[in-house]
């Protein structure tokens, strides 16, 4: 198998770095840093095979004759080879002709600058730039790039690591609040970032699928005109196998459409999910909440768990939909791994009971008002009665160390109660499964 230094030596792809040894003093030296180094002469068509190839990698380093002349990002990368004619002029050319379209604005830092120093300069960047890798020389000529990604997640242990000295237990719930607000605007700048070329790919269907079946009548049409063709074009047709290529493109089309048609609902979840931060309340479509979560579960949820949704005719109701979709994460997330954790347990002798989880919503009337319910039900092992009365406590949990925050009932229950004025019940009978009710008003 060939590997991605078998196309350049002087490119190193380290792996995914563990940030358990980190200090409050540690520098972004001490992070895995990457190695990719390109004489700008190099064709455009090389980088985007490295980028193909390692998914990972942040960008590419630009020198000439060894010497640094500037980074292009991932980002800028796929920007100007999605663009109108972007493949014709940049894929052939060097690619110092595409860094002349992209913007030059760089960071570069020592490698003895501090991760919270790297991190708070990286963030002061335009929101353009923010999410750019930087550039990390590590002695004089001697450079590297960092992924701002992981700078982030080691700023954040860091910053944890400083709470703990500095605060006790009870203000670990606000900590939780920004690493997720945190987490939002990486979130968002992805989808960002991914809609572009997606939206390319699926604007252009409409086209490719015209240009095809028009290409097939074309051809249909010789061959009624020609129905004894030469023997070297007969030979062709065989060899190419014409016939199968004219049955299997239209199927093609169709797998690569429905594909992408899926990718841009993702995007979207993900957009919708990550405006966990909005402070004004809009009236929003519950349903689309609950869907857009669903869709990020997909992978947990596909693995054998039967969903099953009631939906009534419910009216727009005004909040935010980015916290409710965090409330229904944290309520789904926990049916599916009371879920896997009964399936577990269960082993081979579970017998004819399936996973399933059950969302139902209605309009229902409560103290004088309307109010709109969303049931989430799952028929897992239960909650034992003695702990029914604790589940909203703060850094109260079931789950094994390291599985659990106790953080997530708990963020559910204020974004409910505080951040929106309603209800969040809960009934549970063990051996049976559980209910979460939570109830909206209608203002």
């Amino acid at each position: 198998m060939v590997s991605l230094q078998d196309y350049y030596p002087d490119l190193c792809v380290l792996p995914q770095f563990e940030t358990a040894n980190l200090t409050l003093d540690s520098t972004i030296r001490e992070l895995n840093l990457y190695h990719f180094q390109v004489e700008s002469v190099q064709p455009g068509r090389d980088v985007a095979q490295s980028f193909q190839l390692n998914p990972l990698l942040p960008g590419v380093i630009l020198t000439q004759h060894r010497k640094l002349i500037g980074m292009i990002s991932r980002r800028q990368f796929l920007e100007q080879m999605s663009s109108p004619y972007g493949l014709e002029l940049f894929l052939k050319r060097p690619l110092h002709s595409l860094y002349r379209f992209v913007s030059a604005d760089v960071l570069i830092l020592t490698g003895d600058t501090k991760i919270v120093d790297a991190a708070r300069r990286s963030l002061q960047r335009t929101p353009k730039f923010v999410y750019e890798p930087i550039i990390v020389e590590l002695e004089s000529g001697t450079y590297r790039l960092l992924d701002v990604h992981q700078l982030l997640v080691a700023q954040s242990q860091i910053q944890e690591l400083t709470t703990q000295l500095l605060h006790d237990q009870t203000q670990a719930q606000m900590i939780q609040t920004e690493k997720m607000a945190s987490l939002g605007q990486m979130v968002a700048g992805i989808a960002h970032e991914i809609k572009n070329p997606v939206g390319c790919i699926t604007g252009n269907f409409e086209f490719l699928d015209d240009y095809c079946d028009k290409l097939i009548k074309l051809l249909t049409a010789y061959a009624a005109e020609v129905p004894q063709p030469s023997e070297d074009l007969s030979q062709l047709k065989e060899d190419y196998e014409l016939y199968f290529i004219l049955e299997d493109l239209p199927k093609i089309l169709k797998s690569m459409k429905l594909g992408s048609e899926r990718l841009t609902k993702i995007v979207g979840s993900l957009q919708s999910f990550s405006h966990t931060d909005e402070s004004r309340h809009q009236p929003a479509n519950i349903h689309e909440c609950i869907e857009s979560t669903l869709i990020i579960l997909n992978n947990r949820v596909k693995k054998g768990i039967n969903i099953i949704k009631n939906y009534d005719n419910l009216p727009l109701v005004n909040c935010s939909s980015g916290q409710l979709s965090q409330v229904f994460m944290n309520l789904i997330s926990n049916a599916i791994d009371a879920l896997t954790e009964k399936a577990e347990k269960a082993g081979n002798g579970s017998g004819s009971w399936q996973p399933q989880i059950e969302i139902n919503t209605r309009l229902v009337q409560q103290d004088k008002g309307d109010w709109v319910l969303v049931q989430i039900s799952d028929n897992g092992s239960g909650i034992a009665p003695n702990i029914q009365e604790r589940i909203f406590e703060t850094f109260f949990t079931t789950k094994p160390v390291g599985k659990g925050t106790g953080l997530g009932l708990a963020i559910t229950h204020q974004i409910v109660t505080e951040k929106h004025n309603g209800k969040l019940l809960m009934r549970s009978q063990l051996g049976k499964g559980t209910t979460f009710e939570i109830l909206l008003p209608l203002e």
